[in-house]
């Protein structure tokens, strides 16, 4: 397969630096009413674009609300005038690694769009261009993310039938990305978008109450897309040592083994542990703590893999061969959280009635230790857990 190169490009400059009579002449060429652009603003301090809203993002785009933020920069809710539509469109940091890594998210994107159909779970690009310094990518306005409607929904976990749904639309976008020699690296709750924001309130009883009847949210489609490809990774380029939001980190990464296509199946193990019972498998943000987390959920790491650690990890285990825990922890508080874990079969059958023993050994598929004997995206889509999704 041809490989995928970040390359130079023709730059759409809507806007260039103040520089007085260029300046001059691109606001006295744009009527001053609606397609007016708005006056140059220095960034924040952290490099951040400057707006208000129901300014204009260009003449074409006018800024309706702000929907998320990140390292990365924000993004926007804007009305786009010519195509008549509402679009999301991400506004990138005016600083050089950041301006750099949405040209390596472009080229993402571009890849992932070639072949709408197989890539329709992925986010599409509409388009990209350089706006005073910030690159601007255009993308399809999409619904709210799985995080934030659990938040909203109180942290009232989705029926199985819902994270099966779930797992098999991006079960599919991670296939597809894998495909093309590309490892997301960074698959979250937050980076899983419904398409609508349409929902359903149905009645549920409240849990160990018999006749206290409340409400919960159901999404009215089960419709999603993968997003965030600002920490895609080339399989053939330089990896950086460190991926992965720390919640879905796989263990290879933290004992410094390297990484690859594995780890991202890893993150779909814990994103379904989550979406079925509420809340994050591995609530911690301390090295020694998570792989305890993993040992009392997972069984113990394989020897092998204690063995290989780098010399960061290394510290971590006793003589090379046992983790340093609980000897090792930093307070009581984070043993209480250790312990209070279950085996991955009894999490898992805590909140799922019906359809519990595919789930779970599809989830140990994915949740194995050894990263070569981890399912591959297309191994789970395969497995019985999926046979009864439409």
């Amino acid at each position: 397969m041809e490989n995928i190169r970040t390359r130079k490009r023709l730059r759409l400059a809507w806007d260039v630096a103040p520089s007085g009579r260029e300046e001059d002449r691109f606001e006295a060429a744009v009527p001053a009413a609606r397609g007016a652009s708005p006056p140059w603003r220095d960034d924040d301090r952290e490099g951040h674009y400057v707006f208000d809203l129901g300014e204009n993002l260009t003449p074409r785009y006018k800024i309706l609300s702000k929907i998320g933020e990140g390292t990365f920069g924000r993004v926007l809710e804007c009305w786009d005038r010519e195509a008549r539509e509402y679009v999301a469109i991400k506004v990138v940091r005016s600083i050089r690694k950041y301006r750099h890594a949405a040209m390596i998210e472009i080229d993402v994107l571009t890849s992932l769009s070639k072949n709408v159909s197989e890539g329709s779970r992925c986010v599409q690009i509409r388009r990209w261009f350089d706006y005073r310094n910030h690159i601007c990518i255009v993308c399809e306005k999409l619904g709210p993310s799985l995080y934030d409607f659990l938040k909203r929904n109180k942290y009232y976990p989705f029926p199985v039938d819902l994270v099966r749904e779930f797992g098999r639309q991006l079960l599919e976008a991670v296939a597809y990305m894998h495909d093309l020699r590309l490892i997301h690296t960074d698959l979250k709750p937050e980076n899983i978008l419904l398409v609508s924001s349409e929902y359903i309130k149905v009645p549920t009883r409240k849990r160990n109450s018999q006749d206290e009847v409340q409400f919960k949210c159901l999404p009215k489609s089960s419709a999603i897309k993968l997003i965030d490809f600002g920490s895609t990774a080339f399989d053939n380029h330089d990896h950086n040592s460190i991926v992965s939001t720390r919640h879905y980190r796989a263990p290879e990464i933290i004992l410094g083994l390297g990484w690859h296509y594995p780890c991202d199946l890893w993150s779909i193990g814990c994103i379904l542990v989550e979406l079925c019972s509420g809340e994050a498998l591995f609530q911690t943000h301390e090295n020694l703590e998570h792989l305890a987390m993993m040992e009392r959920v997972l069984g113990p790491i394989p020897e092998h893999m204690i063995q290989g650690a780098n010399s960061l990890a290394s510290k971590y285990f006793k003589r090379g061969t046992r983790l340093n825990w609980p000897e090792g922890a930093v307070s009581r508080e984070s043993i209480r959280a250790v312990r209070k874990l279950d085996s991955l079969k009894n999490l898992v059958s805590r909140h799922v009635e019906h359809g519990a023993a595919a789930l779970i050994d599809l989830l140990y598929g994915m949740l194995r230790f050894e990263p070569a004997e981890r399912f591959t995206a297309r191994e789970a889509l395969n497995h019985p857990f999926f046979e009864n999704s439409t």
